[in-house]
């Protein structure tokens, strides 16, 4: 197993209950937090709230904190919102013999819902979250309600995309995980939240540093290595939402709307302002649209 050093809060498989404050006004839910053995790793989760079961995965390489503006208003509105750290990543550690592989990844999610009780759950995955809920869909549809697509994209990686990933491995490698914040910030927040908004970029500088060299290398395999899934696409039939930064530079809007073209009756709704963790940088408006589409499919 890994030996990064964690906060004692989190050393108890199970926390105690806290409460969370909503940030786009809605009421206080609770909020239940621990660490679960999966597949050989140990993987953080936080589950808040209660009613309908949604699953987020973070992309590379943050961690289950990147949904932290949205968890209270998603979970005030009748909702259990549940996040994980993938192994290795933010306060989940990993085996040095499997440090993650897109099976893995896609494994661990499952396993997670098994024990914490969730049979069926809205599932969303931002960037490489998006390959994992696909990879998901491949091996247990059933467990979808529906599928939330945030700023990630379907196809196979690019030559040009391949060599970006193994760059970012090879220097997570040599100068460790904050190595990668500086190449990472100015693509996941618009040049004027950079300027304006210095907490957000501290936020996510932060998160980037707690994953492991072993996880940041895996991640970056995942990522250029990742299948063609534009078939996948044409067999998912659950409600779909596809969210999208204007501005991400990463996979840039000309990919959702191919998603949207390929997956029957899904809903795109693009963010003004916001770049590849739109999630997080405008994340009042990602919780209006999300809270939207699920109502508009009755996934209450």
């Amino acid at each position: 197993m890994s030996h990064r050093p964690r906060r004692p809060l989190f050393l108890a498989a199970l926390s105690a209950t806290l409460l969370g404050t909503a940030l786009a006004g809605g009421s206080t839910a609770p909020q239940q937090m621990g660490d679960l053995d999966v597949n050989g790793a140990r993987i953080h989760y936080v589950s808040q709230g209660s009613g309908t079961p949604m699953l987020l995965l973070h992309g590379y390489p943050l961690s289950g904190e990147l949904f932290s503006r949205n968890r209270d208003a998603l979970a005030a509105a009748g909702y259990r919102v549940i996040t994980i750290d993938h192994r290795g990543y933010g306060r989940s550690t990993a085996p040095a013999s499997d440090p993650g592989s897109l099976a893995t990844y896609a494994q661990d999610a499952l396993a997670v819902m098994d024990q914490l009780n969730v049979p069926r759950a809205i599932i969303g995955g931002m960037s490489m979250g998006g390959p994992i809920a696909f990879e998901m869909y491949r091996r247990a549809p059933e467990r979808f309600l529906g599928l939330i697509l945030i700023d990630t994209i379907a196809n196979p990686a690019s030559l040009v995309e391949q060599n970006l990933w193994k760059g970012m491995a090879q220097k997570a490698a040599q100068f460790g995980p904050q190595s990668l914040a500086p190449e990472l910030l100015k693509d996941m927040l618009t040049g004027q939240t950079r300027v304006t908004r210095r907490a957000d970029v501290t936020f996510l500088t932060d998160i980037v540093k707690q994953a492991s060299v072993a996880a940041d290398v895996a991640g970056a395999n995942v990522l250029a290595t990742r299948p063609d899934s534009i078939p996948t696409l044409k067999t998912i039939t659950v409600p779909t939402l596809i969210i999208e930064g204007l501005e991400d530079t990463v996979y840039p809007v000309e990919f959702s709307q191919k998603m949207q073209q390929n997956i029957a009756g899904s809903k795109l709704v693009i963010l003004p302002g916001a770049a590849h963790a739109a999630i997080f940088e405008k994340a009042s408006a990602a919780n209006t649209a999300i809270l939207n589409w699920a109502r508009a499919n009755n996934l209450r």
